[in-house]
């Protein structure tokens, strides 16, 4: 992407007249409170700052303004705000851009399901794979995107397919992207000696455990073979729960109550949790309070829910399946947002760019008024739950690993693409262009 500033090619260099949210910076310098004529009341909450990279680090952070060393290299940020890189803690690498060879037709998500499964018994080999699973991790890289967890469809042998894919692509881009593998089944898949041996392979790929949970009369049984399997290998959970608009939906009350009754000391973390946003108030808050008791992290995924519910032909949709992304919140409850699927049958858009998942979650959730502390669920909070523990901080003696964009507020950042952004990687732009389509041309055969 063109960037409207250039980096010198300088082992060290300030970036100055830059303001950065004050939630990034931690710990908080005393200064990082006081007013400021660079940074005006409407710019609440953003500090006026000049930041100095030296090799691969933030050395150091001063107000906007003050004297620097004569002998000092500067890049002048334009007020721009200056981020940490992203976090996308919820994908489907595996099944993105197969829209053209697969699109669905009614926009459903029972068409969505079928769909995949027609496209992964066809064309889901390993060139086909890492091919599409590349070009994704090049378009997060290129937005400023620093780690990724992914999903990966593992029934039979495709398990072995993608995660050896995975591991591949994994170290391909280390020391760019850190990458987590994530396997993905229905519940019932893990009664059988297959799902056992797919627990293995995670094991040994360093990866988490994963379902699609849906009610069923065995849901429990289910939920405590999961938390078996996982508990006697030591692998943390990420599961797909109450992903419908059917109020009878309540597999993350199970999850709670199932982490909870198996002693379960490692991460869980829900996603979609859509039936929330329907069930009554006592209800939902039932099953947020035992979330807050056991520790349960929390990932919306507002894009793809927001495309697939209460989607009927020819009827306007009353209801968009984002979960109570307030009201968990309040609750102390870890909320995070990530971008789901990508151009597949689950979600025709999307560009892996979570500039474009947290402005679509600000307007779609009301994340604003304030936006408060939010840009730390596309940040901070997804990091540390991928053991990132500096990931969503700007501080001395960090990685300096940014966004620097043209806006110069929220109001700016959110009313357009920032497509001119400057991503800063261990201290130096990236420079890397979007893939163009093109290159996945040979792979979207015409169905037939």
């Amino acid at each position: 992407m063109n960037s409207f500033v250039s980096l010198p090619k300088a082992p060290s260099y300030w970036v100055v007249n830059v303001r950065i949210p004050r939630l990034f910076l931690e710990p908080l310098p005393d200064w990082a409170n006081l007013s400021s004529p660079r940074c005006p009341p409407a710019a609440e909450n953003l500090v006026a700052a000049d930041i100095e990279i030296r090799g691969e680090h933030i050395t150091r952070l001063q107000p906007a303004g003050q004297p620097l060393p004569p002998e000092a290299i500067t890049v002048n940020g334009q007020q721009g705000l200056v981020w940490p890189c992203f976090v996308d803690v919820h994908t489907h690498l595996d099944k993105g851009h197969t829209w053209e060879r697969r699109p669905n037709p009614d926009g459903t998500f029972d068409t969505a399901l079928t769909a995949v499964n027609l496209d992964r018994e066809k064309y889901w080999d390993a060139e086909d794979v890492y091919r599409r699973m590349t070009f994704g991790l090049k378009c997060s890289y290129a937005h400023g995107t620093q780690a990724i967890r992914t999903h990966l469809d593992s029934f039979e042998e495709q398990a072995l397919i993608s995660t050896e894919v995975f591991k591949a692509l994994r170290d391909d881009w280390h020391g760019r992207l850190a990458l987590e593998a994530v396997c993905l089944a229905s519940l019932d898949y893990y009664q059988t000696p297959a799902g056992e041996k797919l627990a293995d392979l995670m094991a040994e790929v360093g990866g988490l455990m994963g379902g699609v949970l849906r009610m069923n009369p065995d849901i429990d049984h289910q939920i405590d073979r999961l938390f078996s399997l996982a508990k006697e290998r030591g692998l943390k959970l990420d599961l797909h729960t109450d992903e419908s608009l059917d109020p009878q939906e309540m597999t993350l009350r199970r999850v709670a109550m199932a982490k909870q009754r198996h002693g379960f000391e490692l991460a869980v973390t829900c996603a979609h949790c859509c039936s929330l946003s329907v069930q009554a108030a006592d209800v939902a808050a039932e099953t947020m309070r035992w979330v807050k008791e056991t520790g349960i992290s929390i990932v919306s995924l507002p894009l793809c829910n927001l495309y697939l519910q209460d989607r009927q032909p020819q009827q306007t949709p009353r209801y968009r399946g984002v979960t109570l992304l307030h009201e968990l919140k309040q609750q102390g409850i870890p909320v995070m947002l990530a971008s789901d699927n990508c151009r597949d049958p689950f979600f025709a858009y999307g560009d892996h760019d979570m500039l474009e998942v947290f402005t679509q979650s600000a307007r779609i959730g009301h994340l604003d008024r304030p936006f408060a502390d939010w840009p730390l669920a596309v940040t901070r909070l997804p990091g540390e739950l991928m053991n990132l523990p500096h990931s969503g901080r700007i501080a001395p003696g960090l990685m300096a690993d940014l966004i620097l964009f043209k806006a110069r507020s929220f109001n700016e950042l959110l009313a357009r693409p920032q497509s001119d952004r400057l991503v800063i990687r261990q201290g130096q732009a990236i420079d890397t262009p979007l893939p163009d389509y093109a290159e996945l041309d040979d792979l979207l055969t015409e169905l037939q």
